[in-house]
C-alpha cells in the first residue's frame, strides 16, 4: 500500500471507529458508520485538538467516560491520573510517544487511533508542525492532571 493511501485509510478508520463508537453508545442494536476525515484543527491549541479527536473516548474532562467509551473492548484510560500513577511527574515524554506512534501499533490497544499518522495527513507532511501539534496535545494533557 502506498504511503498516501495508507495514511488515508488510517484517517478513514479512525473517524469510522469513532463515529461507530458515538453511535453504539446511544443505540447498541443499530450502529451507523459514516467516513469523514479527521477535521482540521488549531497545531497551536492543545485543547482544540484534544476536544476534537480526544474527548470522544476519553471525556471532555479526560477521565475516560467520553460518549464512544461504551463501544470500546478496552476502557479508556482516565488521563487525568497519568501523573498519580507516576509517582507524581507527569510522564510527557512516554505521553508524546503514545501519541505520535513511534515505535508502537497503537496507544492503549489496538482499538486507538496513532495520532502522529493523522498529524502529517493534516499538517501535509510538515514534520515541525507535527511536533507541535503532538508537543501542545502533550501539555493539555498535563494540564488537566488531577492534584
Amino acid at each position: 500500500m502506498r504511503p498516501r493511501t495508507l495514511i488515508s485509510a488510517v484517517t478513514i478508520f479512525v473517524f469510522i471507529f469513532i463515529l461507530s463508537g458515538l453511535a453504539a453508545a446511544q443505540e447498541k442494536s443499530n450502529v451507523t458508520i459514516q467516513k469523514v476525515r479527521a477535521p482540521h484543527t488549531s497545531p497551536a491549541s492543545g485543547q482544540e485538538m484534544y476536544v476534537s479527536y480526544c474527548a470522544s473516548c476519553h471525556g471532555k474532562d479526560g477521565k475516560g467516560n467520553g460518549p464512544a467509551a461504551p463501544a470500546l473492548k478496552v476502557p479508556a484510560t482516565d488521563l487525568t491520573l497519568l501523573s498519580r500513577q507516576n509517582k507524581g511527574v507527569f510522564p510527557a515524554d512516554h505521553v508524546a510517544t503514545v501519541i505520535g506512534g513511534a515505535g508502537i501499533a497503537a496507544h492503549g490497544s489496538a482499538e486507538m487511533p496513532v495520532w502522529g499518522t493523522v498529524f502529517r495527513r493534516l499538517s501535509g507532511g510538515h514534520d515541525s508542525e507535527v511536533q507541535q501539534r503532538i508537543s501542545n496535545l502533550t501539555k493539555y494533557i498535563e494540564s488537566i492532571q488531577s492534584k
